[in-house]
């Protein structure tokens, strides 16, 4: 029987407040409107920046439907829909491409104006409902439900055959730090690179390093265990802070010759690495690029010096791609071959287990968590 037009119950793990576990809860999930596709989720990963909402670091609109990076395929559309179609194999999209507002637009470009932080759809409300109250959604995409409702913004049709459970990274981590390097940086062929955390996000960086020829790649940790990880995907020096008294930035220029790098990539979000990031690299064109999600109130006070001399601090979202273009693009990529996404997910588990892969995240015991329903 057919499910279009139709209010939709399913399962969806909720945050109602900071720092408590995912409820998981039966929810109502409404038809799409116009422009809005309602999609069946079949796998989504755990991101930290899902972590900084739990634990209150980033302020979101509570309650709330969380998860950002998955795939699924299209159940219904709503008017006005031609890109896509229902059993359409689809990624939702955190950071929309509207191509219309002036940053779409702007070759340089992709943080596009809509807004994706009110928790509501363009018309101020909401698709979700439990027990008939509303439900905010998270960066317009909301991907730990059986069953969510995007903007055609914020979706892009992927090939059919991707796997679900590998490319679902695309739509976030993945993209975010490899195009960090290989788009953004845009780092150069025999260079000398340091990333700053070893996560998802990190990891994805050092691929997109070795990817652009970098010949050494300086991994920053203090969890030593993720260090055969990194080294296998190519990490050439491991460096873990709390086996050394003098700071950090210090250590890597003494490992660079006393140049420090070329580049280097903060992936962790924390005020005190992104200054150590900057202070880490070459002072006249050494580029800092912080890729980590920071703190809703936190802040940075430095030497105007640091940047005085040549260096550049730069931040980028979603590696600099602009997202509808180039999700397509990497999924192509992934199925020729181009790079492998296995080194990244150390855990799969259920959807029900949602609280078990955040405990396994915030413990430094997974590199990604991936869900499937």
């Amino acid at each position: 029987m057919s499910t279009a037009g139709k209010v939709i119950k399913c399962k969806a793990a909720v945050i109602w407040k900071p720092k408590e576990p995912f409820s998981i809860v039966e929810i109502e999930v409404a038809p799409p409107k116009a422009h809005e596709v309602r999609i069946k989720i079949l796998a989504s990963g755990i991101c930290g920046s899902d972590v900084h909402i739990v634990t209150g670091a980033v302020k979101a609109n509570l309650p709330i439907i969380l998860g950002h990076e998955a795939v699924g395929v299209v159940e219904s559309v709503g008017e006005g829909i031609t890109s896509m179609k229902p059993g359409d194999q689809v990624i939702p999209i955190f950071l929309p491409q509207c191509g219309k507002c002036s940053t779409c637009l702007n070759p340089r470009g992709n943080l596009c104006k809509k807004d994706q932080v009110s928790g509501l759809m363009e018309d101020g409300t909401s698709r979700f409902t439990h027990k008939g109250k509303p439900l905010h959604n998270f960066v317009g995409t909301s991907t730990f439900t059986e069953y969510t409702v995007v903007h055609e913004d914020s979706v892009v049709k992927i090939d059919a055959t991707a796997p679900p459970e590998k490319v679902c990274l695309i739509s976030c981590g993945f993209s975010t730090g490899y195009g960090a390097a290989i788009n953004a940086a845009k780092v150069r062929p025999g260079s000398t690179c340091a990333v700053f955390g070893l996560g998802g996000v990190g990891l994805s960086a050092v691929m997109g390093c070795k990817e652009a020829g970098a010949s050494r790649i300086i991994g920053v940790d203090i969890n030593k265990d993720k260090f055969p990880k990194a080294k296998e995907i190519g990490v050439t020096d491991c460096v873990n802070p709390q086996d050394y008294k003098k700071p950090i930035n210090e250590v890597i220029f003494d490992l660079t010759g006393g140049d420090g790098v070329e580049y280097s990539f903060e992936a962790i979000g924390k005020p005190e690495t992104m200054l150590t990031a900057l202070n880490s690299c070459q002072i006249n064109y050494g580029k800092c690029m912080i890729v980590g999600v920071p703190p809703t109130d936190s802040k940075i006070t430095f030497a105007p010096r640091l940047l005085f001399t040549g260096r550049t601090w730069k931040g980028t979202l979603f590696g600099d791609w602009k997202s509808k273009d180039t999700v397509p693009m990497l999924v192509s990529d992934f199925m020729n071959k181009k790079f492998s996404l296995d080194p990244l997910i150390t855990h799969t588990l259920p959807f029900e287990k949602i609280n078990e892969g955040f405990d396994l995240l915030q413990s430094g015991k997974c590199i990604r968590c991936v869900l499937t329903f």
